[in-house]
């Protein structure tokens, strides 16, 4: 009785003869075995997605795009227009854009690396390519402090339009707990694949919101926190003269707005064909970089200095109350991403390599469960330590934004390129830019992690807030 290999080979030989290698028969060889033994296909980062386990390859482009645009619009992007309050217009604008494009570029290079390594999961294994196990390390509590960070804004965005809705109904530590128990229980759903349904539904709720304010900013006659009778003066601040630090924390808000890089490597790991990653790429980063410039000019353009952060509460108590209805299920779906995201790390990394990673089994279970509760708790912790939205937002961006969406592409083009012979123009040019991506993604580390400390202190010594505390956190302006 022939072996599969040897059928393969012979019916290879008649169709091709020019075939030499045997590395083709026996791969589909292996194919064969697998689907005798209930195997869909192995999977250099999953191991074998069985009939029996969760089917982790199974989300399509246009849903990655459609992902990766609510990872990025749905916090950061509501403190853009007062962000250009502090900057200035303009100098606020090409901020908006040079990040853009920057950040653009490093997510174009994750489909790049995942290309040369298909066996990379998250921004860690990126980090042991360059540096080893200090580099994994280093990445790898820096992506999932930055992914817990922003389920923790995300917890304090819902409780924001919590408040907004029922007009300071309960204690804000109360909504804050809410939000954390709604994020774990969505978050728990394993695949990417159940769970872009959500996304679809955040971004339609989000861009709601947006396009409710952007026309609700427009044609009233003044700013709800303008004077509402007599005279009153619009300011608007063509180019800002703030403090350093006050300019180190809201560039931090714009990194965050932009800082979706380590959500999108276990996208790519989780697409039907990775080959398409690109294409989602650019589908999604020209309509944010797009968004973000609209909205941001817009609201600020109408509103001037009575601008609020978030951006929905400028227009008005009525519409205020509109916007964060339309908003709230895009601020769930948000926080449950970043949740969702920060547990499967945790979760693939301790089961990699064994059966238990795509089997559904007790221990299945109880470390996917564990890692959705631990990460949710982690999360409300800093939600309610920090309940002042605009604050958290330019500290998550700053201290950990650039360090997980700009520093590192910039080190793995030159790591993976450095010992090329055919060094043309383009080749220095690439040099250049890597090491203009690295110098300016520590500088805005650690000028930003600075601002967004002072600009903390500032707001508790303003507001006389507190941690866990019942005040309203909607009237920020």
């Amino acid at each position: 009785m022939s072996s599969p290999i040897s059928d393969i080979k012979k019916n290879k030989e008649g169709l091709d003869p020019e075939v030499e290698s045997a590395t083709a028969y026996e791969a589909d060889a292996k194919n064969i075995e697998a689907g005798r033994a209930g195997i869909i296909e192995h999977d250099a980062v999953f191991g074998d997605i069985t009939e029996d386990g969760p089917n982790y390859r199974n989300i399509g482009w246009i849903s990655t795009a459609i992902i990766m645009f609510k990872s990025n619009v749905g916090l950061g992007v509501l403190s853009l227009p007062s962000i250009l309050s502090t900057l200035g217009m303009g100098p606020g604008l090409i901020c908006i854009a040079v990040i853009g494009i920057m950040t653009t570029w490093g997510a174009y290079m994750i489909g790049v690396i995942k290309k040369q390594h298909p066996e990379v999961y998250c921004i860690d294994d990126v980090g042991y390519l360059i540096g080893g196990r200090i580099g994994r390390e280093v990445l790898a509590i820096a992506s999932w402090l930055f992914m817990v960070f922003v389920a923790g804004a995300g917890m304090v965005g819902i409780a924001t339009a919590l408040n907004a809705i029922s007009v300071h109904g309960a204690c804000t530590a109360i909504f804050v707990a809410v939000a954390c128990i709604a994020t774990m229980l969505v978050s728990s759903i394993q695949t990417l694949g159940r769970i872009k349904f959500f996304g679809w539904v955040g971004v339609v709720s989000i861009m709601a919101a947006i396009i409710t304010l952007v026309v609700a900013v427009g044609v009233q006659e003044r700013p709800s926190e303008a004077p509402q009778v007599g005279p009153w003066n619009k300011i608007i601040i063509n180019w800002g003269s703030p403090k350093f630090s006050e300019a180190s924390a809201a560039i931090g808000g714009i990194v965050l707005a932009y800082a979706g890089a380590p959500t999108y490597f276990p996208m790519v790991s989780e697409m039907k064909n990775p080959n398409h990653f690109t294409r989602a790429v650019f589908a999604s980063q020209v309509f944010v970089v797009v968004l973000y410039l609209v909205l941001g000019g817009v609201v600020y353009h109408f509103v001037g200095q009575y601008v609020a952060s978030p951006a929905l509460g400028s227009a008005g108590p009525l519409l205020k109350r509109v916007c964060y209805g339309l908003a709230l299920p895009g601020l769930l779906v948000s926080t449950v991403l970043y949740t969702h995201f920060s547990a499967k790390y945790i979760f693939v990394r301790s089961l990699r390599g064994s059966v238990h990673l795509s089997k559904n089994t007790v221990k299945h279970w109880a470390v996917w469960l564990g890692c959705v509760l631990g990460c949710g708790i982690f999360a409300y912790v800093i939600a309610s330590a920090i309940p002042a939205f605009g604050s958290l937002v330019s500290l998550i961006g700053a201290a950990l934004g650039t360090l997980v969406c700009l520093q590192p592409f910039g080190a793995y083009w030159i790591w993976a390129n450095w010992k090329r012979t055919d060094r043309k123009t383009s080749w220095y040019l690439m040099v250049t830019w890597s090491l203009f991506v690295i110098v300016i993604g520590f500088f805005l580390m650690g000028a930003g992690t600075y601002g967004s400390i002072v600009d903390i202190i500032n707001v508790y010594k303003k507001s006389g807030g507190s941690a866990w505390s019942c005040a309203d956190n909607s009237n920020s302006v």
